[in-house]
C-alpha cells in the first residue's frame, strides 16, 4: 500500500527547486519569542548527519528555557521512525523521507502518518584527501567509482585515480572508498542520487558515522568518501560535482540552495503530530525556535544552508505554530 507524502515534505520539495541562492539567514525570518510554562524532558533519536545540529539547537533552546532537559541520540536515520512509532522519542531527525514501510508501521500504531518537518538544506559532499589534486567528478564518474552496477551510464569500472585524469605518481594509485552503513539516511540518499539506485561495491569501507568516513579519507592518501558537508575538516577536500564533466559545481551554500549542486537535499525532523491534539507545548516551541531566525542562524553556524522564510513560514503554519 502506498502512503501519501507529508504535506510539509511535499511543499518543501517543491520549494527546493525555486529557492534563491542564499547562504545567510533570511532577514524575513521572525525572531523567536519565549512563552511561559515550558519545562520538562525532550528526547531525540535519529540521523547522525543532524546529530550536532540537534545538539546546538538543544543548547539554544535551553538558553530560552533552562528547565527543559533534552537527550539526543544519533545512530542513524533508520532509528527515527521506530522511536517515534514506539513513543520513545519526541523528535526523529531524518536525512531522507520515511519509507512507505516506516509510515505504514507508524500509521498502524497511531492511525495517522508521522509529520515530516524540513529544517535545513544540506549538501552531500564527495571528499578526497587534502593532498589529492583532483578538481571534480561527474555523477557518472562518482557512480563508476562507488558502484558495482554503474546504472548512471559509466562504460567502465573506475578503480584507479588515473582513470579520473590524474597523472604522474597518481596515475596507478588504487582508489580506497569510504561510506556509511545501511542504517544511514545519507547512505540511502547517495545510493539513490549518485548511484542511480545501483549497488555499492563490496570494497566500500562502511563506517558507523559521518565523522568516521571523513576521518578515514583524511588518513588515506588514496581515499574518497561521501558525507554531509557539515563534517568537512582540514584533512579532506570536498570536490566539485555535476551532471557532466563540463558543468561542475562546488558544494557551497549558494549552489545547494540554487539547486546547481546535484547532491542537495532537505534535512527533516519527524514528529508525532496528532491531527486533533497537536504537539505538546515544549515540542511545539522547540520546532518554532528551529524555524525562527535564531534556529536558522544555528543552521548556518553548523555549516548547512538555512531555510528561506517562505518555506519556514509554511511549516509553522502547517504545524499550527502561528
Amino acid at each position: 500500500m502506498l502512503f501519501k507524502r507529508s504535506v510539509l515534505a511535499a511543499a518543501a520539495a517543491a520549494a527546493l527547486a525555486v529557492t534563491p541562492a542564499m547562504a545567510d539567514v533570511d532577514p524575513d525570518l521572525p525572531a523567536y519569542q519565549t512563552v511561559s510554562g515550558i519545562s520538562g524532558n525532550l528526547s531525540s533519536e535519529g540521523s547522525d548527519t543532524l546529530n550536532n545540529l540537534m545538539a546546538l539547537w538543544a543548547e539554544e533552546f535551553q538558553d530560552f528555557y533552562p528547565n527543559v532537559n533534552i537527550q539526543i541520540q544519533g545512530a542513524g536515520t533508520s532509528t527515527a521512525p521506530p522511536a517515534l512509532t514506539e513513543g520513545t522519542a519526541d523528535f526523529g531527525p531524518m536525512s531522507r523521507q520515511p519509507r512507505d514501510s516506516e509510515q505504514a508501521s507508524f500509521e498502524q500504531r497511531h492511525g495517522y502518518e508521522m509529520t515530516l518537518v524540513p529544517v535545513a538544506i544540506d549538501s552531500i559532499a564527495v571528499f578526497v584527501n587534502r593532498d589529492n589534486p583532483i578538481e571534480g567528478m561527474s555523477i557518472e564518474q562518482v557512480d563508476a567509482a562507488f558502484s558495482s552496477t554503474r546504472r548512471c551510464g559509466g562504460a567502465e569500472d573506475i578503480n584507479r585515480w588515473g582513470q579520473l585524469g590524474l597523472e604522474g605518481s597518481w596515475a596507478n594509485r588504487d582508489i580506497t572508498i569510504y561510506g556509511r552503513n545501511a542504517v544511514s539516511g545519507t547512505y540511502g540518499y547517495f545510493r539513490q542520487h549518485a548511484l542511480c539506485d545501483g549497488d555499492f561495491k563490496n570494497a566500500v569501507n562502511e563506517q558507523p558515522g559521518s565523522a568516521s568516513v571523513v576521518q578515514g579519507v583524511a588518513e588515506s592518501l588514496n581515499g574518497i568518501g561521501y558525507s554531509g558537508i557539515g563534517y568537512n575538516t582540514s584533512g579532506v577536500r570536498a570536490i566539485a560535482l555535476g551532471e557532466s564533466e563540463d558543468a561542475l559545481y562546488e558544494p557551497t551554500a549558494e549552489n545547494a540552495a540554487s539547486g546547481d549542486y546535484p547532491l542537495s537535499r532537505f534535512l527533516y525532523v519527524a514528529v508525532n503530530n496528532h491531527p486533533e491534539d497537536g504537539l505538546a507545548p515544549r515540542q511545539a516551541e522547540f520546532l518554532k525556535m528551529v524555524l525562527s531566525k535564531e534556529g536558522q542562524e544555528v543552521v548556518v553556524r553548523d555549516g548547512f544552508v538555512p531555510l528561506p522564510e517562505t518555506v519556514a513560514k509554511r511549516q509553522r503554519e502547517a504545524l499550527g505554530l502561528e
